[in-house]
């Protein structure tokens, strides 16, 4: 067993290098990295509307309570009085003579934008500003409906199936085949080398979507919600980013070495994913998203564009706690990994067709 345990060190020390720094990984990094830069355009974008709706607010005074005043039905000399003159106007007359208007105030965190038919209020829209309740939501709708079924799967399509299938292209493997090592070790150490480098890569991600998310928020709120479920929140996604690198790396690292064309398993475990919702309960299980989605801190809502007769179709299952949630992927992780094994010691190769 020491003696296996050291070949697995040797081929990971091997293969580290290469899967941080191979030129077909690139693109990982990029997945990794992109979403981050999108957070941080967020939060700069939301910094800037908070100093604009302020500078309105000096400029053209009005209350909170005043905001919350304006109701449907109310007259525009109602709305004048009570709110002032806003920030932003704008009269038209429609072609069958319809007076059509509306009215922007702000207090400088709320926006509210008043509606008006023929001088009576007819609508009103309020835009408040960012919370960390709010962007949370939309956080976790991004994190689990973009980053773990689409940048983690296919960075981890890209970084494991690589490890068996660019050997055979490069035709370098047979130098692993040929030195007096299990063949079960070699792919042992060859998983170990892309879950760390995909773990190291996509949690390094994660977290820099939450610091550029955090980034516009108030100090004072931002430390209150870190000291009650805030630091709950930042372990549980980067552990969940950490297992699904662990499930899908099992899945992917079989199928670079079982099939000479890895994106067609792909494209079928990645169908699989998505069509989750709308499996029965027992089938839910049989997937990677299913005990990833259950130990997310926050439930993101269902796309509210879907269609009814797809709405239908969706079928609920208990999501499963953290304990059997973290159980049931090492037990579907390692039923690949053990298949994998066993296929592991009929592995020939022969450049000639691959």
């Amino acid at each position: 067993m020491t003696k296996w345990w050291s070949q697995v060190r040797t081929v990971v020390g091997l293969e580290i290098r290469k899967t941080f720094f191979s030129r077909r990984g690139t693109w990982v990094y990029l997945l990794a990295f992109a979403p981050a830069l999108l957070w941080l355009v967020h939060s700069i974008d939301t910094m800037r509307d908070q100093e604009h709706r302020k500078a309105l607010a000096l400029a053209h005074p009005v209350s909170t309570a005043a905001l919350h005043y304006a109701k449907r039905d109310m007259s525009r000399e109602e709305i004048e009085s009570e709110l002032g003159e806003p920030y932003a106007k704008s009269v038209r007359v429609t072609r069958r003579g319809d007076e059509v208007a509306f009215y922007r105030y702000t207090d400088g965190d709320s926006d509210l934008t008043v509606f008006m038919l023929n001088g009576t209020v007819t609508n009103i829209s309020e835009q408040t500003r960012d919370s960390i309740a709010k962007d949370s939501v939309i956080f976790a709708t991004v994190f689990q409906f973009f980053y773990l079924r689409l940048a983690i799967f296919f960075g981890c399509v890209g970084i494991f199936t690589n490890l068996f299938r660019a050997e055979m292209l490069e035709k370098s493997l047979h130098f692993y085949l040929l030195s007096p090592i299990r063949r079960e070790v070699l792919l042992v150490g060859k998983y170990l080398a892309g879950l760390i480098a995909t773990v190291t890569i996509f949690t390094t991600g994660t977290a820099l979507q939450l610091l550029a998310l955090a980034w516009h928020f108030d100090p004072g709120a931002l430390r209150e919600y870190l000291q009650g479920p805030g630091w709950h929140h930042v372990a549980a996604y980067l552990g969940v980013t950490a297992l699904a690198c662990l499930g899908y790396g099992s899945v992917f690292l079989t199928a670079g070495m079982l099939f000479r064309n890895p994106i067609i398993p792909a494209v079928v475990v990645l169908q699989w994913e998505f069509i989750n919702i709308f499996l029965p309960g027992f089938l839910k299980k049989i997937s990677v998203i299913f005990y990833l989605q259950s130990l997310c801190p926050v439930v993101a809502p269902p796309d509210q564009d879907l269609p009814v007769p797809l709405r239908l179709l969706i079928s609920s299952a208990e999501p499963v706690g953290a304990v059997a949630a973290i159980a049931g992927l090492s037990v579907v992780t390692l039923g690949v990994l053990v298949f994998a094994a066993m296929q592991a010691r009929k592995l020939e190769i022969n450049y000639s067709t691959d």
